[in-house]
């Protein structure tokens, strides 16, 4: 049967409908109306990668019955990045269409099959998480709930959805954090929740980037490019958490992307993607939130969300300014630490930092805190704390837990 005259069998249809119903035939999906973001001219626009832009849009051809078109744009598709497997995949379905009834997605001889091992199902799972992603994107006007207040000084935020395996990428301007783009990415063999070197699992938390990696000292199996983050930050330090090494980087030259779970615990994009982050990201600055699940919220409720803490930080800073030491300890936890210190060997610093104000108005400079909740509700905080009359002063990191005392201090350290 020619391209022309071929018609899609009604199953792959309703699979390529997901952009509207794609994932029907294995993720039992029903779909509703198209989403904007499904549109390929806004897709490529909003979307990390031009790769994965342009399946969406053959998804979309299919889905409208238009095979010949499908085909034509897949098969440029596998042209232009030949190691783009999940194309390669739809391509072939696309070609075995015009000759038989498919009965599914990747309906492979079974010895084929067979011979393929994991690989088919890991696609097939691969194609779900992308459409799931694109298809339930983020409610207008919300942000990640960790992104309390990001200082403008901030150039950029990303927030990754691990059960989505999607990296978001945020840009910050005069009107605040706004989503720029987002990218597909894998995560740890066992899930999440690290907790121990060798476990597979990619850690959950607020990290930041600590450096971007000469490209000259990697091998290929890091791809394009890699860049540390600080796991163990210091709330996994003092839950006892182990092991290190975990990157954001890229695939090595013959895979475009990996499977969703298949990383050692780190987070693995495809190589133009991995490249984009680099032009973008700060090192030392740019905040990466990890979570099993994002929630969104509307800004102004991430503003009033954040009053109380904001009043005890308030608080701390008053106390400070007033020279009032008695009070300032009281802000720091029994079992605070600062790289090594506990608070009895750390209180010199305070009394000393106390009295180098000498009663003048402490500013805190590009303030950022960012929220972090599981069986504790903590916040990591960053600032330059100046002291009036001076130009410049200590950049500083402080990780405080709600206790039944309100908010308190567990770590403070210069950065």
């Amino acid at each position: 049967m020619s391209a022309r005259g071929a018609t899609l069998p009604k199953t792959l249809r309703c699979f390529a409908a997901v952009l509207a119903t794609l994932l029907a035939m294995h993720a039992g999906l029903v779909g509703a109306r198209e989403p904007d973001s499904l549109n390929p001219s806004k897709a490529a626009k909003s979307q990390g990668s031009a790769a994965e832009a342009r399946l969406i849009e053959i998804y979309k051809l299919m889905a409208q019955e238009d095979p010949r078109k499908a085909l034509d744009q897949a098969e440029k598709l596998v042209r232009d990045f030949p190691n783009f497997q999940l194309a390669q995949l739809v391509y072939g379905d696309l070609l075995a269409a015009r000759t038989h009834t498919l009965k599914s997605m990747g309906d492979v001889p079974a010895a084929a099959a067979n011979a393929a091992g994991n690989a088919l199902a890991d696609l097939k799972e691969e194609s779900q998480h992308r459409v799931i992603a694109l298809k339930e994107r983020p409610p207008e006007g919300t942000l990640p709930s960790q992104f309390l207040k990001i200082s403008p000084q901030t150039r950029t935020a990303i927030a990754v959805d691990a059960a989505k395996s999607r990296l978001y990428l945020f840009t910050n301007g005069p009107a605040g954090l706004t989503l720029s783009g987002d990218y597909y990415v894998s995560v740890g063999k066992a899930g999440t929740i690290k907790s121990q070197e060798g476990d597979q699992r990619t850690p959950l938390g607020v990290y930041y980037i600590t450096s971007n990696l000469d490209t000259k000292t990697l091998n290929d199996f890091y791809g394009a490019g890699a860049m540390p983050l600080n796991y163990p930050n210091i709330l996994d330090i003092k839950r006892g958490k182990s092991g290190g090494g975990i990157w954001l980087h890229g695939t090595p030259p013959q895979n475009y992307a990996r499977p969703p779970r298949s990383t050692d615990g780190c987070l693995v994009l495809s190589n133009p993607d991995i490249l984009a982050l680099i032009r973008q990201v700060s090192v030392g600055a740019t905040p990466v939130v990890v979570s099993s699940q994002l929630v969104w919220k509307p800004a102004a409720q991430l503003q009033a969300q954040a009053h109380p803490f904001e009043a005890a930080l308030k608080a701390w800073r008053e106390a400070k300014q007033a020279g009032d030491v008695s009070k300032v300890l009281g802000f720091y936890t029994p079992d605070f630490a600062s790289y090594g210190k506990n608070l009895e060997q750390y209180t010199p610093q305070i009394r000393s930092e106390v009295k180098a104000s000498k009663g003048r108005t402490i500013e805190l400079k590009d303030l950022s805190y960012l929220n972090w909740t599981d069986s504790a509700d903590t916040m990591v905080t960053t600032f330059g704390e100046v002291v009036a009359g001076r130009k410049t002063g200590i950049h500083k990191r402080q990780y405080w837990v709600r206790t039944a005392k309100d908010w308190q201090i567990f770590f403070e350290g210069v950065i």
